[in-house]
Formats: C-alpha cells, structure tokens, sequence
C-alpha cells in the first residue's frame, strides 16, 4: 500500500487521478496553462503589496443566470460557478494543477489503484452548524448514481465497485477495474444528507438556497438579477478576507461593459474588442487590472445529428471546409485565440497535432456537396436534393456577441456554397431548456471547458445522449465508445495518449462538431482588488485570499 499526504502531484499517482471538469454549456470559468504563453497586463495593483484587511465586497458580471444551485442537477457555467463557493470536494486541483486535499487531509491508494480510502477533515461544519462526516459523501455517491436523480455526473460514480464509511472521517472507495480519473472524480460537491436524505433533490429548497462547506455562504438569489453570498468566518482553510460576494445578471456584453465602466461592478470577462481597444485609456489603467492567457475553453459548430441534412460525413466535411477560421480568429477575436482542431488544448500532451485539417476551401467543400447529392437544380443560388433546400438554423445564447458574430461569419461563407443559413439568438434558459435539452435545434454554437485530464465521457460517449446529458448533439461511434472507456481504464500516459489521438483522428474525419478556436481569457477586475495571483490553474485559484486594504474599501455587507 502506498499513502498519499493531501499536496501529493499527479505523478506521484501514476496518472491514477484526473478531472473531467463539467461541460458546462456558456464558458465562464476560464483556466490557463501557463503565464508565459500570453500577454498579461497586470499593474502593481494586481499583487499582494500592502496588508491584507477583511472587508468589501466583489461584484461580477455575467451574461447568465444560474439554472440550479445543487450541483448534479445543473450544466450551466453559472450553477457551477456558485457551487464552487459554496460546496467543497474531497480533493482539488492547486494553482500548478497538482491534485491536493479538500474535505479529505490525505488518501490511501491500493491494490493498484483500486482502493481509495479517504482521510477526511475533523471539525469541518455544514454552514448550518450541522458536522460534517463520511456519511454525506455517501450520501452523495448513492444520490448521484440513484436512476431516479436527473444527472449528467452519474457515469464516473458508476465505476465504482463498492463506497463504505468506515467511521466519521474515513471513507473508502473500491474498484473492480482501473479508473484513471478515479480520484478526481471526487472533486465533485459533497452534499449534505441531513438536508437531502429520504427527499426527492429534484425538489429540494436547496436548489435555491444551498448549504455546503465551502467558504461562502448563500444569502439571496433574485432571479435574473443577482446572487448573493456572504464569507464563512468559521471556513476550515481560513476565512475569506472578502466579506461579501454578488453575481449580477447582465445579458448583454456592452451593457455590462458600461457597467464595469461605472464601477457598477468589479469584474467581467472582455470581449476581444473591449480587451484590445476599449479598455485602453487611461480611467482603465489607472482603475483595473487586465489579463490575457490562453483558455482551457474551446468554440464549436455543433449539429444535431438527428437531422438528415447532417447524417452524411461529406456534408459535415464541406461545411468546415467552408469555414474560414483564420477570418473569424481575426476578425473577431482580433488575433486573441488559436485554430483547433479537436476536443484538447493546443499544446497539451493529449493534443494530436496531426490529424486531418479543414483549411479554408470553398471549391472542395462544393465538390464534397456534389458528391452528396446536393446541387443547384433550380439556378437560385441554394443548393438542394430531392426537391428540399439545403437550409438550416444556427442557434446561440443571447449576450454572446462574439459568438452571434462567428454566426455572421459562417452564414456568409456558407451562403457562398449554396447553403442558406438562418441564425436565431435566444434568451439562456429558453435556450438550455427548451431547445439543446429537447433537441429542438440543427446547428448550435457553443463552448467547452477542456478538461485538465483527456477523459471525455459525459460529452462524448454514446451512453450519454439521454435528456439533459451532455452528448446533446447525438453523437454515435462505437470505436470512439470503446476507446474512451480504454483510455479511462488505463493508468499509463502513453497507452491513454494512443487512446485520445485515434479519438481525434476519428473526430475529424467525421466532424460530429466544426472544431472553431481556443480563445484567449480575458479577465478584467478592479485594482482595488489585490492578492490576483496568475497560475497555470487561472486566476481564481486563491480566490479567498483576494483583498482590499482597508482604505480603499468601498462596499459593506450586512450580516
């Protein structure tokens, strides 16, 4: 047996533990790489230079409201983003992705890998005063795997052979089979069973006033509005220096920007032009902070693969061949962002740099068309078979301009082959619940978290195409199915990294999505702000520690 301390690394795991950080359809929670592979603009003001002081109180913007405060029930950016300060894991990743302890101080692993036990945490309280045990991450294992629980988060705890508390503070988890992201998979939000135990979750108060350990606390939530949540003075790992904590709802990127401007709130995610230009005068420099890495996020046009017009691959191949990313990457990222072609970060050890490309070639993409039946009969300019047009929607969320400009893009290049595309923009809940979730849709534009560890389960595989999974495009290879559960069942980089390149070779030569960028992170918080430490995991890692000295302080909550 070998024992783990809490700040034990990935290697020292054998690969043995990986995250897949939920897919989350709007991507607001950025992470990087390294500092070194972007331009960051961060003044004297963005680093710990005077003495730390409680108080004051940080507002973000976001474009999105939250759909569902208990964490399995939701996919949104937003729902998780509350959940992160709110909820704790067992373990976690730190800021130079090294996988660390949470609710758990230390871990065991055995018998190769198939036996975690879990030292938890003594003293740890629920923000109700109710103690924490072994026996809520019980609780939350059996809810999670419970058929009756609408999850999208089931499939990881579905590899587990057997969960057993062994006393208050000592859970542990077996295996019947290697499960590489096995023991991040326990990242995941513990829940609380004195809440939740014997009630239906699916309608439990908590979905809008939550109870976790983390170290903040729910206040209020007004919905389409804002959130609001307050420090936990009596948080295991230290109280926040941050007393207080709002997320505005604000649906439309330049009315946020105004805000930001009006120091209505402190922090937002830039559009590349409000990045490049708009932030460049002196009331910016002087008042905030801005930074820029390369996400751990990536842009798609996805198709819903029911829809006949896209059951044929050529199809699906002339449509990237006639799109120009190189033209959406300049002229709308204005250069902030990469090309990509697959599910993985540039860069990264799982990215294969070697598989088909798409470059910009209308004439083939007409060829292709040709092949799959599709040809101007009637002289109109839109090519069509069997007496049907070749039309389809391209569907976004609402408050996305970069995304409704990419739209624009595509629609024109597209228009220039003989397919006639409509865009349609819509409000973020409609657009979750009444059209990704009902499939109710023939192409979307959408982003992606990349996961720190390749495993790409609840996006990709087969088994997970049901009502509000995460496979919402349909998307069927049984190769593909069978190489992520291999690549999941082994615990050697290089035997997974053979896995995840046939994967993406798989990918695009079939081209389930347009594979569009990776864009830039563009971080902008007021410089009041201090302790904003830049690490290969992002900005947000230490974010309890973030700090206005005491006379700059502005905002006061009341307890």
């Amino acid at each position: 047996m070998k024992k783990y301390p809490a700040s034990s690394n990935v290697s020292a795991m054998k690969n043995c533990a990986s995250i897949f950080l939920i897919f989350f359809v709007v991507v607001n929670i950025l992470v990087m790489q390294g500092c070194g592979q972007r331009e960051q603009s961060h003044p004297a003001g963005s680093v710990s230079d005077t003495v730390p002081a409680y108080g004051d109180i940080i507002v973000e913007g976001s474009i999105g409201d939250a759909s569902n405060l208990i964490p399995i029930l939701s996919s949104d950016s937003t729902s998780h983003g509350i959940a992160s300060l709110v909820y704790n894991g067992l373990v976690k990743y730190d800021k130079n992705l090294n996988i660390v302890g949470d609710l758990a101080e230390s871990w065991d692993v055995s018998r190769g890998g198939l036996v975690i036990t879990f030292h938890l945490r003594k003293g740890v309280k629920w923000h109700d005063g109710h103690p924490f045990t072994a026996r809520d991450v019980l609780y939350t294992y059996q809810v999670t795997i419970d058929p009756r629980t609408p999850t999208a988060y089931a499939g990881d705890f579905l590899k587990v052979k057997k969960a057993e508390v062994l006393d208050d503070h000592t859970f542990r988890v077996t295996y019947d089979k290697p499960f590489a992201p096995a023991l991040m998979s326990w990242a995941v939000s513990i829940l609380p069973k004195h809440l939740l135990e014997g009630k239906d979750i699916t309608t439990s108060p908590l979905a809008r006033h939550p109870v976790g350990t983390g170290p903040y606390l729910f206040r209020e939530w007004v919905p389409g509005q804002k959130i609001v949540l307050i420090s936990n003075p009596d948080y295991f790992e230290e109280r926040p220096y941050i007393d207080g904590y709002i997320l505005r709802i604000i649906p439309d990127m330049a009315t946020m920007f105004l805000e930001l401007r009006a120091n209505g709130i402190d922090r937002m995610n830039l559009t590349p032009i409000q990045y490049m230009r708009q932030t460049e005068s002196n009331i910016f420099r002087r008042n905030f902070n801005k930074y820029r890495y390369l996400s751990f996020s990536y842009t798609y046009l996805g198709y819903n693969l029911q829809n006949p017009l896209f059951s044929d691959k050529r199809v699906r191949q002339a449509i990237a061949y006639g799109i120009n990313k190189e033209e959406i990457i300049r002229g709308v990222l204005l250069g902030l962002g990469e090309a990509t072609t697959g599910p993985y970060k540039p860069g990264t050890w799982a990215y294969n740099s070697g598989v088909k490309k798409y470059e910009y070639n209308p004439q083939k993409a007409r060829e292709l068309l040709a092949d799959a039946g599709w040809k101007d009969t009637d002289e109109d300019g839109v090519l069509d078979k069997d007496g049907h047009p070749f039309v389809f929607e391209i569907i976004t969320n609402q408050g996305n301009e970069v995304r409704a400009k990419c739209a624009e893009i595509i629609q024109r290049r597209l228009g220039n082959i003989g397919i006639k595309v409509k865009i349609r923009i819509l409000e973020w809940a409609a657009f979750v619940n009444d059209f990704i979730n009902k499939r109710r849709f023939d192409a979307t534009i959408l982003g992606w978290s990349i996961p720190l560890d390749p495993d790409i389960y609840d996006v990709w595989h087969s088994s997970k195409t049901g009502p509000q999974e995460l496979n919402f495009i349909s998307y069927r290879n049984e190769e593909v199915d069978r190489l992520i559960e291999q690549g999941r069942s082994t615990f050697d980089q290089k035997g997974r990294k053979k896995c995840y390149d046939r994967i993406q070779e798989i990918l695009a030569e079939e081209q389930p999505y347009a594979f569009l960028y990776v864009p830039d992170a563009l971080p902008i918080i007021h410089a009041r702000f201090r302790g904003v430490e830049p690490a290969p995991l992002g900005i947000g890692h230490n974010f309890i520690k973030w700090y206005v000295p005491r006379d700059e302080q502005k905002l006061v909550i009341r307890r």
